[in-house]
């Protein structure tokens, strides 16, 4: 792969992420939409992902999506609750709200329970609301919320949620891939994630982990045509890989090495473990520097961490992120409204060795203690 210049920096954001050599290469090949070879690749994605995501893979299914993640997430909401059903949305922060403005734009009742941006959400009000109000048919949360990086207690939902009979639906975007999640044993209806996140490709697709039995039940229902999951479904299904629509061919490609990467990496728990020692090494670093993380220890997931700005006049985020650029890093700026913070993603073709090359980077730019 040496044809292949190295990138001048790294991508230390949620996505889309670094990707090895092989991931990049893998896109140089064209691919029909209507060939065998292409769509048998479709199947075998499909059949991949559900076995990674559930111990019962037969009670599963997958549908590929094309756009970003929030399309994916969009598809589900749209497709699955019907004109009767009410939505409860569980938010503590950008990602949260985000499922709660797809409903509004179309036309879903909703409300939503917002623990606020430094909290995991409740689960104990979630059963309060569940108790008086039977009208609620699903309940929607996200798993790690990138605001903040926040890991959200999804096992707790998911019994609560099921205690109650309501159709769950898992913002997986930021963790699938990354962190080890039992869709059967938490049972959770619908499962939703991106290609250019933890599996580490590139942008282009997402996909939707269903259980058969409740996306049995969502045909007619989709108020969008080129977002009908049940429709992109029954196409793949007996098309035997072909979506309905242009399909986005080198993503899907890129993606399949991916999975291949994944799988030679040792499989999720190995994945999880990187990740866990480059977020642990990369706070620990930041605190002796002075830098602080947002959230404790036991909220913290290991995709993306959330950083205090340090408490001096002449920081400037701004510029912080041109001398991190410099050194080969790109990080990203905060996102909660309550107090000023920057963010460091580890997720991707990160290592050890980079973490501590971007401590040493950081180092070296510690501008607002030497003026």
């Amino acid at each position: 792969m040496n044809q292949f210049p190295d990138n001048p920096y790294l991508l230390l954001t949620p996505g889309p992420l670094s990707t090895s050599k092989k991931v990049k290469a893998a896109m140089l090949r064209d691919w029909c939409t209507w060939d065998q070879d292409y769509n048998q690749l479709v199947q075998s994605i499909r059949s991949r992902l559900v076995t990674m995501a559930s111990s019962k893979p037969d009670d599963y299914t997958t549908v590929l999506m094309q756009g970003s993640g929030t399309f994916s997430v969009e598809s589900v909401i749209g497709s699955v609750i019907p004109k009767e059903g009410k939505l409860l949305v569980l938010a503590n922060g950008a990602y949260g709200k985000r499922i709660a403005q797809i409903a509004e734009v179309l036309g879903i009742y909703s409300i939503v329970l917002d623990a606020g941006e430094t909290k995991p959400v409740n689960v104990k009000q979630l059963e309060e609301v569940l108790k008086v109000d039977s009208s609620i048919t699903h309940v929607a949360v996200v798993h790690v919320e990138t605001t903040t990086g926040m890991m959200n207690p999804i096992a707790d939902v998911a019994r609560v949620a099921k205690q109650y009979g309501k159709t769950l639906i898992l913002d997986a975007m930021s963790s699938f891939g990354g962190i080890p999640i039992d869709i059967a044993e938490l049972d959770i209806d619908y499962l939703i994630s991106s290609a250019n996140k933890c599996i580490q490709g590139v942008p282009g697709f997402g996909f939707i982990i269903a259980r058969k039995e409740s996306l049995l039940k969502c045909k007619g229902l989709a108020r969008s045509l080129s977002l009908d999951l049940y429709d992109q479904w029954e196409t793949m299904e007996q098309g035997k890989g072909k979506w309905r629509y242009t399909s986005p061919t080198h993503t899907v490609r890129a993606f399949d090495q991916a999975l291949q990467e994944l799988e030679e990496e040792g499989g999720v728990t190995y994945r999880f473990e990187r990740f866990t020692r480059n977020q642990q090494t990369l706070v620990a670093g930041m605190q002796r520097m002075g830098l602080q993380p947002l959230l404790p220890i036991e909220l913290q997931s290991p995709i993306i961490t959330s950083f205090l700005y340090p408490d001096s006049p002449v920081f400037s985020f701004d510029e912080f992120y041109a001398r991190i650029k410099q050194e080969g890093f790109v990080i990203y700026p905060g996102k909660i409204t309550a107090v000023a913070t920057f963010r460091i993603g580890n997720i991707g073709d990160i290592h050890g060795p980079d973490i501590e090359r971007l401590l040493q980077g950081i180092e070296r730019q510690l501008f607002w203690k030497t003026t």
